[in-house]
């Protein structure tokens, strides 16, 4: 998720006197004075869903060596917890050691966003509808060309052209989320386009400029309502709103490549998560609850428990703030820009010998 800019326009929500839950904030720890605080157990009531947890381990061991090797024992030690207990109250007893995230609050509310791997249409040359192209990073030392500039042509001719798209913002998109999958219709390839580098300008918020001139209201602000509104308007004034954003993402061509993170580990729908890489390191397991949404993106009331694993990192992805990846395609991609809300999270690592099993 290296390069990958999240649209959403809170990604640290500020808390006034009044304690909201309509978000899924809980208020049932007290102030959390440090960022980790250490909890000898975890209390909750939340269902229990580990499902993810053993595949997307898996991955990760096979992958990377070297986070093979700093953490296996740590997920045989969860993944033995979760099929002999998954009593959040006995992790100690399996050698786990739990630390609370404060969050933003100091309470234990941690916000949730989501991302996704767009799947966007394409052709290898253009014609009248498929017209917009896609580049590759061109050699233009420290800083190159503003969004604007390559719009108008910058870069064309010089053979870095991966494809051209029927629209203006589905390429766009697949900036913010830092990667994605293109079909090319003319061939029936469908090849994963993976972070290259950016021009090195800064980034704008296209969310925030529309909140600003008045035309999504913050609540309704989503990658959805983005992309609704880009699709009903002219291309002339598509272009006007996304020049505002200098900032230009550069992608690289991947036949057959699967999504991965920043930690190079392919990512599993609602299996891995990015974060702040100061507080978790690649590959740290977590476990979270996490907010269950309903197709409207309201909060259902519920959270769900889940082990999680660290596997990308962004710029927005700071402090109390995780993003949780969703999967591939348009129904994830709703999914995902639906995700504001808010569930607790402790960071796990292991502080017994492997594999030990606690005596009854």
């Amino acid at each position: 998720m290296i390069g990958r800019v999240l649209i959403l326009t809170s990604a640290v929500i500020m808390f006034g006197c009044a304690q909201s839950d309509d978000q899924g904030q809980q208020y049932l720890d007290g102030k959390l004075d440090r960022n980790l605080e250490e909890v000898g157990e975890v209390h909750t009531t939340a269902p229990q869903d580990f499902t993810t947890f053993a595949k997307q381990a898996e991955q990760v061991e096979i992958k990377s060596p070297s986070l093979k090797s700093k953490y296996s024992n740590l997920y045989a030690q969860l993944n033995v917890w979760a099929q002999e207990s998954g009593d959040p109250t006995e992790l100690a007893k399996y050698g786990v050691n739990i630390e609370q995230l404060a969050g933003a609050d100091k309470k234990g509310n941690i916000l949730f966003t989501g991302y996704f791997s767009p799947v966007i249409e394409m052709r290898h040359t253009p014609d009248h509808l498929f017209k917009y192209p896609v580049y590759a990073k061109p050699k233009c030392g420290a800083v190159c060309p503003t969004r604007a500039q390559v719009y108008d042509g910058a870069l064309k001719g010089k053979g870095l052209e991966l494809g051209y798209a029927s629209n203006m913002i589905d390429p766009f998109l697949m900036e913010v989320q830092g990667s994605g999958f293109v079909h090319y219709a003319d061939s029936d390839e469908l090849d994963y386009f993976a972070y290259s580098g950016k021009n090195n300008h800064p980034y704008v918020s296209i969310g925030r400029v529309l909140i600003d001139r008045g035309i999504i209201p913050k609540e309704k602000m989503s990658m959805k309502a983005i992309k609704d509104w880009a699709l009903a308007n002219d291309p002339d004034t598509v272009k006007e709103l996304l020049e505002q954003n200098p900032s230009y993402v550069f992608f690289e061509r991947q036949p057959g490549a699967k999504v991965v993170g920043a930690a190079g580990i392919p990512l599993l729908p609602m299996a891995a998560v990015a974060g702040d890489r100061s507080i978790f390191p690649m590959g740290t397991p977590i476990l979270a609850e996490v907010p269950l949404l309903d197709v409207n993106g309201q909060w259902t009331g519920v959270h769900v428990l889940k082990l999680l694993i660290v596997l990308d990192t962004g710029g927005a992805v700071k402090g109390g703030h995780l993003d949780l990846y969703h999967g591939m395609g348009a129904r994830a991609g709703i999914a995902a820009g639906h995700y504001q809300h808010f569930g607790r999270v402790w960071k796990l690592d292991l502080t017994a010998p492997p594999l030990q099993i606690p005596s009854n």
